[in-house]
Formats: structure tokens, C-alpha cells, sequence
């Protein structure tokens, strides 16, 4: 155990789950200081934290640039994201001062696969509309084509991105009797053979799925690929899931689509911004289901990626193994 006037400043820029602070404290190698609230760390208040801080812990919403390292200065060693994404740090510059980078992969792996599925079986058979004509007395006598959606038996299921997420939606939707599973991404994945998945180009994918789920990683490639000519392939019954990155759709065509009935439905986890402006147009839509950003939002997942964060902060401080590095 360190002396106390040898002990590392960390800087955690939220409230965030007992497990990892625990780990932290039971370390004793180190002294951190929170932003203690449920809402992000205003900007101001970021820069002055880090100022001296060996090792930054931080979320997805905390924009990690060039501005900030200087800020933290010399002494930083480790960034530790709580979050399997990293679109939200400025890697390049992060390489360039040699500092190490921690982040969330696996851990969320199966609870985001079972909200996709979830989301995609709420918006194909119209759960939100049917529990709201419910609630306002819309539901009368039983109708044969009222509130009809879509099923997944016998159909077509497309995923865009069959990495880790991607696999593990895919394994969840076979059993509901799907025929045909395709996928595209960079490269055929070995993996696929587990549930039959046919590695084809995004244009056979996108016009030949009954149901599109987006799990792909948001990169300088797949920045507003589900536009105007994505959705004008898609079959008009087809329904579009992302719950991957909002940035990965154009929500202006998005809506476009939706609201000329160019494609049936659209469930998404994420948008741009986040959280969505309630005025925003796709909430007038009653064939489109947002939720706010709570794919890994299951009590054991967020306590376990908590967990992973302050052993990957540990690792960086103390300059040994951290248990997901991202290699950079």
C-alpha cells in the first residue's frame, strides 16, 4: 500500500456503480475524486478535474479530445471507458502521448442482444400502439386486421455487423423460426456457420430482409449509411432495428421512409442526439419505437461493467495488464 502522499489521482467523471468504486478503493493506490451526479460532467467542470490526474474513468457522453488531455497533463497514464464504444475519444491523439485505453466489451454483449430483440419484437407486432389504445379506449371489439405486425417465422433477417452483439442477436432470433440469416460487414466471420449465415453485399442484404438489425461499430465507413437509397431498397414491410450507434442513421430519410410507408417500421435504441429532442419529428410516428439508450441497462451488466473499469484503470496506473485493452 502507498503512502498517502504517493497515491495516484483518478479522475471519474460520474456517479457510478458501488462494484467498481469498491475495487477502486480496496486497491489503495490511488485517490479519486467524482463528478457526483446521474447527468453528465459539465465541460468546465471536466477540465478542471483532470488537471494532474494519472487515470480518467468516463462515459460515452464525456467528449475525450485534445482540448482535455492538455488539460490532464503529463501525468495522465490510462483512460477507462465504461463502454464497449470509443467513438467518443480522440484516439489519435490518445496514441500520440502514449496513454493507455481500458474499455467494456463482452461484458454487455448479452443484455444488449436481448433489448435488440426485445425492441425488435416490440415494433414488428406494435406493442407500444397497442398498450397506448389500451390506456385510451381505442381497444373495442377484436378486429382481424387491427394492430396486425409482423412475425419472424419464415423470414429474412438481415444483420449489419455480425461482431459480438451482432452473433449473439443473431443466436437469440433463430429459434423464433427464422429461414434465412444473412450478414454483411468487411469481411465473411467463421462464426456465422453457427447460425447459417450467409455472408452477402449490403445492397442483397438491405433489399431481401424481412427485418434489418444495424450492430455494426460507428466508423468513418458506416457514418450515415442507412440514407435515402438504404431505405428505398428495403421492402416495404420490412422493419429496420439499430442499436448500435445513431450516427449509422440519416434520421431525416429515416423519417422520410417511415412516414411515406416506404418501409413498415424502425425500433432504435439510439439517435442523434442523445437524449432525442421530444419535438423531434420520428416521435410523432406511431411506426417508430425509441427507446433511450438502454441496451446494457440490466443491474448485473451495469455492475459488472463497472467492475471491468476500475480493474482496467488499475492496470494502466500500475502499469500491468489490463483485463480489455484496446489495442491501439
Amino acid at each position: 500500500m502507498q503512502s498517502a502522499g504517493k497515491l495516484m489521482k483518478v479522475f471519474i467523471t460520474r456517479r457510478i456503480p458501488q462494484e467498481g468504486l469498491k475495487i477502486l478503493s480496496a486497491a489503495g493506490v490511488c485517490e479519486a475524486s467524482q463528478w457526483d451526479s446521474d447527468e453528465p460532467v459539465p465541460r468546465a467542470e471536466l477540465l478542471k478535474g483532470i488537471q494532474g490526474a494519472h487515470g480518467l474513468l468516463c462515459l460515452l457522453s464525456d467528449k475525450i479530445d485534445a482540448e482535455v488531455l492538455e488539460a490532464a497533463g503529463p501525468n495522465l497514464k490510462v483512460i477507462s471507458t465504461l463502454s464497449v464504444g470509443f467513438d467518443h475519444l480522440a484516439i489519435d491523439e490518445i496514441k500520440k502521448r502514449g496513454i493507455r485505453v481500458g474499455y467494456t466489451p463482452d461484458v454487455l454483449t448479452d443484455a444488449t442482444a436481448e433489448l435488440t430483440v426485445a425492441l425488435l419484437l416490440a415494433t414488428a407486432r406494435r406493442l407500444p400502439e397497442g398498450v397506448e389504445e389500451v390506456k385510451n379506449g381505442g381497444w373495442s371489439s377484436w378486429k382481424p386486421l387491427w394492430l396486425c405486425g409482423y412475425g419472424l417465422s419464415g423470414s429474412t433477417v438481415g444483420v449489419i455487423g455480425l461482431g459480438r452483439i451482432g452473433m449473439a442477436i443473431a443466436q437469440r432470433l433463430m429459434p423464433f423460426g427464422v429461414k434465412r440469416l444473412l450478414y454483411s460487414g468487411r469481411t465473411a466471420k467463421p462464426h456465422a456457420a453457427e447460425v447459417n449465415g450467409e455472408f452477402v453485399p449490403l445492397d442483397t442484404l438491405v433489399s431481401e430482409s424481412d427485418f434489418i438489425v444495424v450492430s455494426c461499430s460507428l466508423t468513418p465507413e458506416t457514418q450515415g449509411l442507412c440514407d435515402k437509397s438504404f431505405f428505398s431498397k428495403m421492402k416495404p414491410t420490412a422493419v429496420f432495428i439499430n442499436t448500435s450507434r445513431g450516427a449509422v442513421v440519416n434520421q431525416e430519410h429515416l423519417y422520410e421512409a417511415l412516414s411515406s410507408g416506404q418501409i413498415a417500421a424502425a425500433g432504435l435504441d439510439v439517435t442523434t442526439p442523445e437524449p432525442l429532442p421530444t419535438n423531434h419529428q420520428l416521435l410523432t410516428l406511431k411506426n417508430c419505437v425509441v427507446l433511450p439508450h438502454i441496451g446494457s441497462a440490466t443491474y448485473s451488466t451495469r455492475g459488472v461493467m463497472s467492475a471491468l473499469a476500475a480493474r482496467n484503470l488499475l492496470g494502466g496506473l500500475q502499469g500491468t495488464d489490463m483485463p480489455s485493452e484496446l489495442t491501439l
